[in-house]
């Protein structure tokens, strides 16, 4: 088994390319950033999923027998759904010279192609694999990369996955953000219960991919899953995690009065004035955001980190390694998988 996985210097990319390692499994990373984890080194090739030549010949050299597409543009900060698609040309583009290159290797047994659970806005629930509803630019590169992946005709099975709000060690913006307000005693939530939200912990979700490369042709070929947890509570989410990273309860305020602040953080956007709380965040903590699960713990069964377990190994390694890690301002970012910040002030 030789894996190849692009855009292996991210959040996902890193945390399974270290469980491929811990198993002895031969992997190679192309990403045009070097890896997160420096003893990742020697698994890296600096590639750049837009240069298709360079990517033909990676893929040539190491012949991979499976594949996993990671590498895309994942900021869901247009909005316009008509807007420039060339501003996420790393999905589109960037996904077909991938496509193309599996289809140029014969030696590769799966593929994954990485979508988003954005193809769909929130609260709305598809009812088959190809009913899109995206509501962000992003969201509509998204789809074409599964209609590319769709039209490819690839000489091997292969799957979409889409994953969900995923944290967990190795994500930059939950270290660069959340945890340090935390830290500060300046993180607050709102105080409306039952938020319940599609996330999911970065072990589960390596263990998905893992199980996906090796269920049975016919579970996975030409299937659609996504990947995460079943829904959990916010709320209870945020305190688990405030309360092993300092030890003290989550700070709770009225949630009308963090609408109030998220309407003054819009009117400060406008002016660009940079404020960490804007209505966008604010129903992110506030709204439900489910997904179709289900489908992908009946294939594949149930993943082994409990969310307490996820929260401990994150802020575990928040402690111990995270501060030796690259800021995420000064890094190049296609790799990094999608993630809805929670909001803090």
């Amino acid at each position: 088994m030789k894996v190849l996985i692009t855009g292996g210097s991210g959040f996902i990319g890193t945390n399974l390319i270290q469980s491929y390692i811990d198993q002895g499994v031969d992997v190679l990373n192309l990403d045009w950033n070097p890896p997160l984890n420096v003893a990742h080194a020697s698994h890296w090739r600096e590639v750049d999923i837009m240069d298709a030549a360079l990517l033909n010949d990676a893929f040539s050299t190491y012949q991979p027998t499976h594949v996993v597409h990671l590498a895309a543009r994942t900021d869901t900060d247009i909005y316009e759904l008509d807007g420039d698609l060339n501003e996420y040309v790393q999905n589109t583009q960037g996904t077909q010279h991938v496509l193309d290159a599996i289809r140029a290797t014969p030696g590769v047994e799966r593929a994954i192609i990485t979508a988003s659970m954005f193809v769909c806005e929130a609260g709305y629930l598809p009812r088959h694999d190809q009913d899109y509803r995206p509501f962000t630019l992003y969201g509509v590169s998204k789809k074409l990369t599964e209609e590319y992946t769709r039209a490819a005709d690839l000489p091997c099975p292969w799957t979409i996955i889409r994953p969900q709000t995923i944290w967990g060690p190795w994500s930059l913006r939950y270290r660069d953000v959340m945890f340090k307000v935390m830290n500060k005693g300046l993180y607050f939530h709102p105080s409306k219960k039952n938020v319940r939200r599609a996330y999911g912990y970065v072990g589960n979700v390596v263990w998905q991919i893992q199980q996906i490369l090796q269920a049975p042709e016919a579970a996975v070929n030409e299937q659609v899953f996504y990947v995460g947890d079943r829904p959990i509570d916010l709320r209870n989410w945020v305190e688990q995690i405030s309360l092993e990273l300092t030890g003290k309860p989550v700070r709770l305020l009225p949630t009308p009065l963090v609408k109030g602040i998220a309407l003054t953080g819009d009117l400060l956007k406008r002016v660009n004035v940079r404020f960490p709380l804007t209505s966008t965040r604010f129903d992110s903590m506030t709204q439900d955001y489910l997904a179709p699960i289900e489908k992908t713990y009946e294939t594949l069964g149930s993943p082994p980190y409990s969310t307490e377990a996820g929260v401990k190994e994150m802020i575990a390694w928040h402690k111990t390694d995270a501060a030796h890690v690259p800021q995420l301002a000064g890094r190049k970012l296609r790799a990094e998988a999608p993630e809805q910040t929670v909001a803090t002030v």
